[in-house]
């Protein structure tokens, strides 16, 4: 029966492109606007590709053995693929979780059998946080650091700094995307949150034609925090990568793989997000929103009248109908 699949890991990648021509034409474009639907993934998240990876590669190298417990710290996305997979292979997983996620997330992960702790609730990784204003990477140095190093069978995926993060969407992110537009694909825009997505889907599309522009988003100023808006609505798993210290800057983050930064506002990802499901009948997340957000300020320049524009969108809107992504009454 070759139609029939004896695990998830089988169902990951392969994602459908849809141009989204009802948003095209209300917002007037005249480039081919297409989004590449990762929701379609088993656990509906781009995630679902680097956790697979990640996964499989510890244990082709020993570093993830029968009878391991997985660990990771997550916006949210990663921890339920990971979750997924774990539960796939008959691995234990425990998950650190920034605080303001949703809470179908952590949901989500209790029904993978998972272990779900939010980061103020680790005393070495709360501390760091309020020392930094923050600072994600700096409290995964602190949990590998302070927490983890007294662990013993247990493998960190450390999504930031593993390469089978931005090598999986090399090997399959990228190809899809030539595949699927038979090599006429013109600019790819992509959010940065680990910017594995960013980093190896460009590095493929770049190694085909040198001439496709990647364009890579970060929140704008208003959507961080800040001395006078220190607890802003955020674009979850979206994150800063310029204009910040070197250090701050996920490894997993190739800097030269980009010709320009795009900075979107969570009004206007939550309007994209919001126009599209009724332009187009797809519910995305709020990082998906950010995604065509960019991508329509992107197609809006003259100079790119005609082109076709991909737009990785990262997970489903129905992680998010706890928030007020989806209530028209609340305004950013």
């Amino acid at each position: 029966m070759a139609n029939v699949y004896s695990s998830i890991t089988e169902l990951v990648g392969r994602t459908p492109l849809l141009e989204i021509k009802g948003f095209e034409k209300l917002h007037g474009l005249e480039a081919r606007l297409l989004v590449k639907l990762e929701y379609y993934n088993p656990n509906q998240s781009v995630k679902d590709r680097i956790a697979l990876n990640m996964i499989e590669d510890a244990e082709k190298k020993g570093l993830l053995k029968p009878g391991y417990t997985i660990v990771e710290t997550t916006s949210g996305n990663t921890g339920i693929g990971l979750a997924a997979i774990a539960a796939a292979k008959g691995y234990k997983f425990r998950v650190y979780v920034q605080d303001n996620v949703s809470e179908e997330r952590f949901k989500v992960i209790h029904a993978f059998g998972g272990e779900t702790i939010k980061l103020s609730e680790e005393p070495a990784i709360a501390k760091t946080l309020e020392e930094t204003g923050g600072d994600f990477v700096a409290a995964i140095k602190s949990l590998k650091e302070n927490v983890l190093v007294n662990e013993k069978d247990i493998f960190f995926v450390d999504q930031c700094s593993n390469p089978a993060n931005p090598e999986i969407h090399e090997k399959t992110t990228g190809p899809e995307i030539w595949a699927d537009t038979d090599g006429k694909v013109d600019i790819l825009v992509a959010n940065v949150g680990t910017g594995g997505t960013v980093s190896g889907t460009g590095k493929f599309l770049k190694s085909k034609n040198p001439n496709i522009k990647v364009y890579a988003i970060q929140p704008g100023a208003n959507s961080l925090p800040s001395e006078a808006n220190p607890e802003p609505e955020e674009i979850t798993g979206v994150h800063p990568f310029e204009n910040i210290p070197a250090e701050r800057v996920p490894s997993t983050m190739d800097l030269d793989i980009y010709d320009e930064k795009l900075e979107v506002e969570t009004n206007e990802a939550y309007r994209a997000a919001r126009e599209v499901a009724r332009t187009d009948g797809i519910l995305i997340g709020t990082s998906s929103g950010a995604a065509i957000a960019a991508a329509a300020k992107v197609a809006q320049r003259p100079e790119n009248k005609g082109k076709t524009i991909v737009a990785v969108l990262p997970d489903t809107g129905l992680r998010y109908l706890s928030t007020n992504l989806f209530n028209e009454n609340y305004k950013v």
